[in-house]
């Protein structure tokens, strides 16, 4: 069996909301001469294909590469944390009613994650709510961080209090990369930014508590981790030499962590994917590919199965570590 956690989805018909709204660059989806055109406001944002949005397409393309299971989420630019909270909480409705109807038309290929409006903590609650409770959603997709502000802030405390309460896993996700405007040539946000950014939001979240506050939240973290398992030796030194600045609020070792939170398989590297099984466990390693963008896997799973022997070690990688992070 593969369950790939990390896949990337979104409707092929969305309605133009900075024309409904009035304002922002929301993202809509046009098709022009036999192309999908994600536009942001009025410009072209990026062009995707069909597999960004027909579920038959996707089934095909599963069964190519022998993956049972997608675990859908948005795209992240579709956040829309920067939107007035009212309106961040119907574009999230909208997404999460879509990602539960193609779940809905065929359960035993996908599993659903949601997306909520973390600029107001209270109609996230509300929105994550709903996504466990009647569209029997299983976790939330979040960024890595919510407009610029780290995801150990305390305000964001009680939605990981309730996400703990409902069972309902969280996934980690880069975007709105720090540093991007200074870094914007040669693909630069996505080769660097983004590990950085998850690195960002692992170290937020051990260094302000989270993960000690709420021990049974089940989370994990797109992209192997980003750099975080590369420079855990770093992070734990500068843990011990400057508690006065990095052990604030957590008087914990962040090395006490690992086991703790899971992390997706995409590295790319036979010797990255020995190096995270050394480090992280092979307990907290789950398959993901981010189907069906240039910078995923493009043939789930094919790493794991090329470098680790093992069948149960692989069969952990592949399915069985999905399993317990979604508690399915």
């Amino acid at each position: 069996m593969k369950i790939d956690i990390h896949t990337h989805i979104m409707p092929e018909h969305m309605p133009n909301w900075v024309q409904k709204f009035g304002y922002g660059d929301f993202i809509h989806l046009e098709h022009r001469n036999c192309k999908a055109c994600m536009m942001k406001g009025d410009k072209l944002f990026r062009e995707v294909e069909a597999n960004c949005y027909d579920s038959r397409l996707r089934i095909a393309e599963m069964d190519h590469a022998h993956v049972d299971i997608q675990v859908l989420s948005s795209i992240p630019v579709l956040f829309n944390y920067w939107a007035k909270a009212a309106d961040g909480l119907e574009t999230s409705r909208f997404f999460n009613d879509h990602i539960a109807e193609t779940v809905a038309s065929n359960p035993k290929r996908y599993i659903g994650l949601g997306t909520v409006p973390l600029q107001d903590v209270d109609l996230a609650i509300k929105e994550m709510e709903r996504c466990v409770n009647e569209l029997k959603l299983p976790g939330l997709e979040i960024g890595s961080n919510i407009n610029g502000i780290n995801l150990g802030d305390q305000r964001f405390f009680p939605f990981y209090k309730r996400a703990e309460q409902l069972g309902c896993a969280l996934f980690v996700h880069p975007w709105e990369m720090m540093g991007e405007q200074q870094m914007l040539q040669y693909w630069l946000p996505w080769l660097v930014g983004m590990p950085a950014e998850t690195s960002r939001a692992i170290c937020s979240m051990i260094f302000s508590g989270v993960m000690a506050n709420f021990p049974n939240l089940r989370i994990a973290f797109a992209h192997g981790g980003g750099s975080f398992p590369f420079t855990i030796g770093r992070i734990s030194h500068g843990f011990d030499v400057r508690p006065d600045l990095v052990a604030v609020d957590n008087n914990v070792n962040p090395r006490d962590y690992i086991g703790k939170f899971w992390i997706d398989s995409l590295v790319h590297d036979a010797k990255a994917i020995n190096y995270l099984l050394e480090v992280m466990g092979n307990d907290k390693i789950c398959m993901g590919s981010d189907y069906p963008f240039p910078l995923g896997e493009h043939h789930p799973g094919q790493l794991i199965e090329s470098t680790i022997a093992d069948q149960t070690l692989r069969d952990k990688l592949l399915f069985a570590n999905a399993k317990q992070w979604l508690n399915i």
